[in-house]
């Protein structure tokens, strides 16, 4: 039984039947698993609805019920999760169907019921070369130290490239790598590397924390699910500068917006000493969009790559951040590119519509003249 607050009122949700909530969670999750799904969304009140190649659909005409849905988050939640539900009316973490598939879950209140967002996550990590990436993004895993960022929407595959590339590092290396996810996503095993994961609220109390305290803890790879906010920004860029490579996300849709974030994240006192150490840790910037493709069933990214040459740290230095889209657009042949190159070349290839393209384009308006030239 779980008793929430929402404003003066209390809402309690009882879980009635606790045997049938559980069969129908798991045919709804087999369903969507079946269907390939990415997401599955489970809202009181709604029938279950799922997301496949980025387009919502409706897998069934039937309703879920408060309490049955109710029901379902207690059955896939633990004590911690449910106290960080009650005091927060938002709570992520992860669940597994044995032998189907592991899910990322957000839990949240809607209209003061139980809303469930949940996100397929492959039980295997992809190598490298089945993702669709750029060959640049293979050689940045034989770097030996400083950052590495891969930016993007939600659901716009950073979790799958940064899996990929501990995967390809864990193949290779005799090296220590930890994690630090909110929730862990894929499981890694230790191959020639020792692997440790570290998941928000059951291993560590926070990001800046987690990180604050692997230091100590003899990594040589460090992965951070995200970079929220200035402590923990201020830790991984200190790492980096220390001899640690460092993978981290943002939700940044470009190269140079993803710099700006970073120093904007600083008091103005500080953002020349940042604007400093960025652009001596700094090794690359990954921004990734998602596309359906027309060509076949599936999804198929486009890449903008900012490689860290002594240009661009001298334009970070200098605070001159507007001048990288051009040194991009300029450094096609050690690797860069821009993300509307990319989406160019996915739709010159036959893999996009021109649609889709032009609506994802950073500059739509140069990106339409060019796929009509």
């Amino acid at each position: 039984m779980i008793w929430m607050r929402t404003h003066a009122r209390v809402v309690r949700l009882l879980c009635l039947y606790p045997g049938e909530s559980a069969v129908e969670l798991d045919a709804i999750l087999r369903q969507a698993h079946e269907a390939d799904a990415s997401d599955v969304h489970i809202i009181a009140g709604e029938p279950p609805m799922v997301r496949i190649h980025q387009v919502m659909t409706k897998l069934s005409d039937t309703v879920l019920s408060q309490e049955v849905v109710g029901a379902m988050f207690e059955r896939m939640s633990n004590k911690h999760v449910r106290t960080v539900f009650e005091q927060e009316r938002d709570a992520d973490f992860s669940y597994e169907v044995e032998g189907l598939a592991r899910y990322r879950v957000n839990a949240h209140m809607q209209k003061g019921t139980i809303g469930l967002a949940m996100r397929a996550i492959k039980t295997k990590v992809p190598p490298l070369e089945a993702l669709s990436l750029p060959e640049v993004i293979a050689r940045l895993t034989y770097l030996p130290r400083g950052l590495v960022l891969v930016t993007g929407d939600t659901g716009s595959g950073k979790s799958t490239t940064l899996a990929a590339m501990i995967q390809a590092m864990n193949e290779r290396y005799s090296k220590h790598i930890i994690t630090l996810e909110d929730p862990i996503e894929y499981m890694f095993e230790s191959d020639q590397c020792l692997i440790e994961q570290r998941e928000l609220g059951r291993d560590m109390v926070s990001f800046a924390s987690g990180l604050k305290h692997a230091l100590r803890q003899d990594p040589d790879i460090i992965l951070v699910g995200e970079m929220r906010d200035l402590e923990t920004s201020s830790l991984a860029i200190s790492a980096a500068e220390t001899g640690h490579l460092v993978l981290s996300t943002l939700h940044t849709v470009n190269a140079s917006q993803t710099v700006s974030r970073i120093i904007d994240m600083y008091p103005s006192g500080q953002q020349n000493q940042i604007r400093s150490m960025l652009s001596t840790t700094l090794q690359a910037v990954i921004s990734q969009t998602l596309f359906t493709r027309s060509d076949r069933p599936g999804m198929v990214p486009a890449v903008e790559t900012l490689l860290c040459t002594p240009a661009v740290r001298n334009l970070i230095r200098e605070n001159k951040i507007f001048e990288i889209p051009n040194v991009i657009e300029t450094s096609r042949a050690i690797g860069m590119c821009s993300l509307d190159s990319s989406i160019a070349e996915l739709y010159f290839n036959g893999t996009i519509t021109k649609e889709d393209a032009i609506a994802q384009a950073v500059y739509p308006d140069k990106l339409e003249r060019q796929l009509v030239a």
